[in-house]
C-alpha cells in the first residue's frame, strides 16, 4: 500500500517535471550533454554493477503463492536504472566543485534526469522497490540542489528597500508579472493578510463557483499599514503591473496614526525610496544570459505506458495545476548515506545568515536600478523604467527567516495551531492597554490620509477594491483592543458607503477556534483558507473575469 502511494506521488510529480522539460527543449532548441550511459568516473559507487545480476524472487521460491503477472510493453530504451545512477553519479560528482548559479542549476538538472529515469524503471521490475526509494532520495538532492542555486542569487547585492520581506516580495512580484502576466487579484496587507488569505485556496474556490482562471497573487508584507500600501500600490508598481481587483486583508493596528509606523518610515529612508522619488520604479533585467541550454534525457514514451499522456504533445500547456503540492515541502535535514553520493554528504551545507536561513526561489535576476538623469516629459508624465548594466553598490541584502516559508503566490503557509495553555508558557502576555500598536490610538491622520489616497487611486483607475477586516481571537480581544474593533468597523463601514469600497466584518467570525490561528492574532493555514472560501462564496462581490496572457503553472 506504502509502495503504491509512494509511486502515485512520484509518478505525479514526474509528469509534471517532464512535460515542462519537455517543452522547454522543444521550444528553446539545446546542446547535447554529456552522455549519460558513459562509465562512472573512477572513484565513485557504481550501484548499477552491484544490482547487475537480479536476486531471485521471494515470490518464484514460493510455488504456492498465486504471482500476478504484468503484459509490459515492448520498447527500445536504454536500461532506466542504469542511466539514472549515471546521472546520480555526475550530479553528486559536479556538487563537490559547484560554487556558482550555474554550476547548481545543472546538478539540479541532472538529478531531475535521474529521478526521471529511476521513476522509469518497470512495475515489473525486481529493482522496483529499491528504484522507489531512490526516487525519494534523488528528490531531497534536488531540492537541495534547487535551494542551493537560490542561495548563491540571494546574496548579490541589490537596491534595499530597508525591508527583507518587502525587497524579496517585490522581486517575486516582478519575476510573476514577467513569467504569467499581471494578476487578476492582489492581496495586500500586513503579516495578517501575508498569512491569513491563501491565493491557491481563493483561487480553487473561485473555479469550483464559475470563476476558473483567476490568477491570484498575495503581495503582503509583514508590519505594513495603510502608508506602506499607499507607497505599494501608487508608487512601487508600474500601472502595467497593477491588477483588475484588490482585497487589502488587515485590521485596526494598520490604521492606528498614533503608532510608530518603522516600517514606513524605514522604506521612505531607503536607497530604493530615494530612486523611486527621481522616477525610477524597480524593473528586472530581461535578457537571458548568453549561454547555450542544455539538453534534457527522460525516458523515451512507450505505447500504453505511464509516460504517453505526459508526452502526448508538447504543443498543450502543461495542466498539472499550480495547486498540486510538492512532495517535500520543506527539506529541513538529508540524511547521510541514504543516497548514491548525496550532496548532502559530498557538499557543505547551507550557510546560515545573519537573519537566517531564509531561501526564496524566485527570479534568477535580482531586482537592478541605475540611476541617470531623467527628461521631464510633461505630455505622458509617465515613470521611467531603466535596468542597469551595473550593479548599484550596497550592503549584502540579508534574506528575512520569515522569506523561506512564502510559495510562488506570495503566500506564508503557517501549520502551527495556536494553544494558550501552551502559548504564553514562552511569552508574556501584552494587554491592549500597554500594546505598542495601540499607542495613542488614532483613526485619523496620516494613516486614514494613506487609505483615502488608496481609495482615490483604485477608483480613478476603476479598479474594485474590497477591504476584508481579518478574524481575532478572544484571547486577543480585551476590553482595549475591543473598543479599537468597534470604532475601526463603525468608522470603515461608514466610509465603504461614502467612498464606494466594499468592507467585510471577519474579526468576530472565529473568536473560539484557535485552531484556525497561528498566534493569538494571526491566522494559519487552516484560517487562511477558510478566509478564502468565504471571499469567493460572498455573491455580493463581482469577481473580474481571467485577463492573462500565461498560465501559472
Amino acid at each position: 500500500m506504502i509502495r503504491r502511494y509512494i509511486a502515485s506521488i512520484s509518478t505525479s510529480i514526474l509528469k509534471r517535471t517532464c512535460a515542462a522539460a519537455a517543452v522547454l527543449a522543444v521550444t528553446l532548441g539545446c546542446s547535447s550533454t554529456k552522455p549519460p550511459n558513459t562509465a562512472a568516473p573512477s572513484g565513485s559507487i557504481d550501484e548499477s554493477a552491484v544490482l547487475a545480476q537480479s536476486p531471485t524472487s521471494l515470490l518464484a521460491q514460493n510455488r504456492n503463492k498465486t504471482r500476478k503477472t504484468l503484459s509490459l510493453p515492448s520498447c527500445p530504451q536504454n536500461d532506466a536504472f542504469t542511466e539514472s545512477v549515471n546521472f546520480a553519479t555526475q550530479a553528486s560528482n559536479l556538487a563537490q566543485s559547484a560554487n556558482s548559479k550555474q554550476d547548481w542549476d545543472e546538478v539540479a538538472a541532472l538529478w531531475v534526469q535521474a529521478v526521471a529515469w529511476m521513476q522509469a524503471v518497470p512495475p515489473g521490475s525486481p529493482r522496483r522497490a529499491f528504484a522507489e526509494k531512490k526516487v525519494i532520495e534523488y528528490m531531497k538532492n534536488l531540492v537541495y540542489s534547487q535551494q542551493q542555486a537560490s542561495a548563491t542569487r540571494s546574496q548579490a547585492s541589490t537596491v534595499s528597500f530597508s525591508s527583507d520581506l518587502l525587497n524579496e516580495q517585490l522581486q517575486l512580484y516582478l519575476s510573476y508579472v514577467a513569467a504569467v502576466g499581471p494578476p487578476d487579484v492582489l492581496i495586500v496587507g500586513s503579516s495578517r493578510a501575508l498569512q491569513g488569505v491563501d491565493p491557491r485556496q481563493l483561487k480553487q474556490s473561485l473555479a469550483q463557483r464559475g470563476r476558473p482562471g483567476l490568477k491570484v497573487f498575495n503581495f503582503s508584507v509583514n508590519g505594513a499599514t495603510a502608508q506602506v500600501v499607499d507607497f505599494q500600490l501608487r508608487r512601487l508598481l508600474q500601472p502595467g503591473h497593477l491588477p483588475q481587483m484588490i482585497v487589502w486583508a488587515d485590521g485596526v493596528r494598520a490604521f492606528n496614526s498614533g503608532r510608530d509606523d518603522r516600517t514606513f518610515n524605514s522604506i521612505v529612508d531607503s536607497e530604493g525610496s530615494q530612486l523611486l522619488a527621481a522616477g525610477i520604479r524597480p524593473e528586472l533585467l530581461s535578457d537571458e544570459p548568453n549561454v547555450i541550454p542544455l539538453c534534457y534525457r527522460f525516458p523515451q514514451p512507450c505505447a500504453n505506458n505511464n509516460f504517453r499522456k505526459a508526452f502526448t504533445s508538447v504543443d498543450q500547456p502543461f495542466r498539472g495545476g499550480e495547486d498540486a503540492q510538492p512532495l517535500f515541502p520543506t527539506i529541513k535535514s538529508l540524511s547521510s548515506g541514504t543516497g548514491i553520493l548525496p550532496i548532502a554528504d559530498t557538499h557543505p551545507p547551507i550557510k546560515s545568515l545573519s537573519s537566517g536561513t531564509g531561501i526564496l526561489p524566485v527570479a534568477s535576476n535580482a531586482a537592478r536600478y541605475e540611476l541617470k538623469p531623467i527628461a521631464a516629459n510633461a505630455a505622458t508624465n509617465k515613470a521611467q523604467l531603466i535596468p542597469v548594466s551595473r550593479r548599484t553598490t550596497v550592503a549584502i541584502r540579508q534574506l528575512n527567516q520569515l522569506a523561506e516559508s512564502i510559495d510562488s503566490n506570495g503566500f506564508m503557509a503557517m501549520s502551527g495551531k495556536y494553544n494558550p495553555n501552551t502559548y504564553y508558557r514562552e511569552r508574556a502576555y501584552v494587554s491592549g492597554q500597554y500594546d505598542g500598536d495601540y499607542k495613542n490610538f488614532n483613526l485619523g491622520g496620516k494613516q486614514a490620509a494613506a487609505f483615502n489616497s488608496v481609495v482615490a487611486f483604485t477608483k480613478a483607475r476603476k479598479i474594485p477594491l474590497i477591504f476584508v477586516n481579518l478574524p481575532l481571537t478572544n484571547d486577543y480581544l480585551d476590553g482595549t483592543r475591543l473598543r479599537a474593533e468597534q470604532q475601526f468597523r463603525q468608522r470603515m463601514q461608514q466610509l465603504s458607503r461614502q467612498k464606494g469600497f466594499a468592507f467585510r466584518d471577519f474579526s468576530q467570525r472565529w473568536p473560539g477556534r484557535n485552531d484556525y490561528f497561528v498566534d493569538p492574532s494571526h491566522l494559519n493555514r487552516f484560517g487562511a483558507s477558510a478566509v478564502s472560501s468565504l471571499l469567493a462564496a460572498d455573491s455580493s462581490i463581482t469577481w473580474p473575469r481571467p485577463k492573462s496572457r500565461g498560465m501559472e503553472g
